[in-house]
């Protein structure tokens, strides 16, 4: 991969991460209610996530799901069924002025899974990414190099985004304290409609 391509490949993948979906509303969440330190578990789950979904992208596992469309349907009702379980635990958690009481409920491991499964949910991601690496690949080069190379460009890119946004969601959780728990219903809702749309969606 030359840098000209990687550089392309880089704006083309920091567009992406700009893109709002489940792990960046899973960030500002997890930021607003526990702060960026602990929200690190989250992303790091989600980075992890990510890494599964290119490499499975990478494996051919995307040509499968579009042959058979019955386990990309499966799929996409399992991952919006989750989705919609997050956001149902969204709703009810503590505003995000409880922090205090937040974090004792919720242990490190929990965020790192909430950031994998949400990253995972989407097996239309997996689809994209198929269709997406492909044009920066150069067949000449070495594949495994140009895989990790681009794994590692888009995990960080990623995670560097995400924990943007935790820490604007923190530096504003005074704010969103006041609000009460409309915040964490208007997230919860968010995460309910990307679950029903998920299904429906073609």
């Amino acid at each position: 991969m030359t840098l000209e391509t990687w550089l392309i490949y880089l704006l083309a993948t920091l567009g992406l991460s700009l893109t709002p979906g489940p792990n960046s509303l899973l960030a500002l969440t997890h930021g607003a209610i526990h702060g960026p330190g602990r929200t690190l578990k989250t992303i790091a789950g989600g980075a992890v996530g990510f890494a599964c979904v290119i490499a499975l992208s990478m494996f051919g596992i995307a040509s499968l799901l579009k042959l058979a469309e019955e386990l990309l349907l499966a799929m996409k009702i399992l991952g919006g069924l989750y989705l919609i379980w997050l956001g149902i635990q969204v709703w009810r958690s503590p505003a995000p002025g409880q922090i205090g009481v937040t974090v004792g409920r919720v242990c490190g491991w929990q965020m790192a899974r909430q950031g994998f499964l949400a990253a995972l949910s989407n097996p239309k991601v997996i689809l994209f990414f198929a269709a997406f690496l492909p044009q920066f690949i150069n067949p000449n080069s070495d594949l495994w190099l140009q895989f990790l190379i681009m794994m590692l460009t888009f995990v960080l890119v990623e995670c560097t985004v995400e924990l943007l946004i935790a820490g604007f969601a923190n530096s504003v959780s005074n704010w969103l304290g006041r609000c009460g728990k409309g915040f964490n219903r208007v997230c919860g809702s968010l995460f309910v409609l990307i679950g029903v749309g998920l299904p429906l969606s073609s």
